[in-house]
């Protein structure tokens, strides 16, 4: 049977249109089923609450069940490991935290590549972290508390819900541009520290305020500042840290989301898109803002500019400290 050439090249147009169709119906019918939301941090907390208020406003806008899993363990690594290595077909997504940016610089080389395995789809929240002293204390301003620092043999005693944590490194990083001295004592969490500091054990802390919220409410505790480029709203009346002669002091922790790499565009669009009108809502802001938390919505460029720029401030900070996880 003769064969001509139009017949050929029909031919193979037909079975490229094929190959390609399926790819192209997965993309364009994204979400046809459930959708895992992985949080690297167990039930109840921020990360659990917020991921969880979040993925039922998705489900709303999407038609489709957005399911929270927890998957803990190893400071994140269990999480972000797990989504790394999940099919790129937007059903498995990462709901990441601040120590995404420093588990290599802490841990040295990981299971997974950070930089080239998961792609940033959108920031979502930031937790401020406040500096906070015991009210009986002779501190009122930050300038108080590091000039006391340096005239007293040790310095100055930080809480720090433990080694490596961001509060922890916050401290660090406050330590060395006050050019002070001082040492982080690590804690099981924020309330131990603050029994400590409430018990005079302590001069400061540096984490969220939210276990802290009732003692300064009480008269027990004061704020001195915040870590954060602008004042929170979460306590407006705390001057941030950079107002008071620590411009580079800025430190927070925050959730966003991300997929596996390989991932089609035009997926991780749609998601960055619905996860940023999201959190515009008034009402999804002021929930998570009683939670100590605030909406810091960034798209997939915005994000990942940040986390790059997190990797490198704190893996300085690391390097410089000489930590490394306990």
């Amino acid at each position: 049977m003769k064969i001509d050439r139009r017949t050929v090249l029909f031919a193979a147009a037909a079975t490229l249109c094929v190959n390609i169709a399926p790819f192209a119906y997965a993309a364009e019918e994204w979400p046809s089923r459930p959708v895992k939301i992985i949080s690297p941090y167990g039930a109840g907390g921020p990360s659990d609450l917020s991921a969880r208020l979040i993925a039922e406003a998705l489900g709303k806008r999407l038609g489709q069940t957005f399911i929270v899993e927890n998957k803990t363990g190893a400071g994140t690594l269990v999480a972000n490991q797990f989504v790394a290595t999940s099919p790129g077909d937007g059903y498995t997504i990462l709901y990441a935290a601040a120590p995404y940016s420093t588990l290599e610089a802490l841990n040295g080389k990981l299971s997974y590549d950070p930089r080239k395995d998961l792609k940033a789809v959108a920031m979502a929240i930031t937790v401020p972290l406040f500096l906070i002293v015991n009210a009986d204390s002779p501190f009122h301003t930050v300038q108080d508390l590091i000039k006391y620092g340096k005239s007293h043999e040790g310095g100055l005693t930080f809480g720090s819900p433990g080694s490596g944590s961001l509060p922890h490194l916050a401290v660090e990083l406050l330590l060395r541009d006050a050019d002070v001295n001082g040492i982080a004592v690590h804690y099981r969490g924020d309330v131990a520290a603050y029994t400590d500091l409430l018990a005079g054990r302590l001069d400061a802390t540096l984490t969220a305020i939210t276990a802290a919220r009732p003692h300064i409410e009480a008269g027990k505790l004061r704020v001195l500042g915040v870590a954060s480029s602008s004042r929170s709203e979460i306590y407006p009346q705390a001057p941030t840290l950079k107002e008071q002669g620590l411009p580079n002091v800025v430190a927070s922790g925050w959730y966003g989301f991300m997929v596996p790499a390989t991932t089609p565009a035009n997926i991780i669009g749609r998601l960055s898109t619905e996860i940023i009108d999201v959190l515009n809502d008034p009402a999804i802001k002021s929930k998570l803002l009683s939670q100590g938390m605030e909406t810091r919505p960034e798209n997939s460029a915005g994000f990942s500019t940040f986390i790059d720029s997190e990797m490198k401030k704190w893996g300085s900070v690391i390097q410089e400290a000489k930590i490394k996880t306990e």
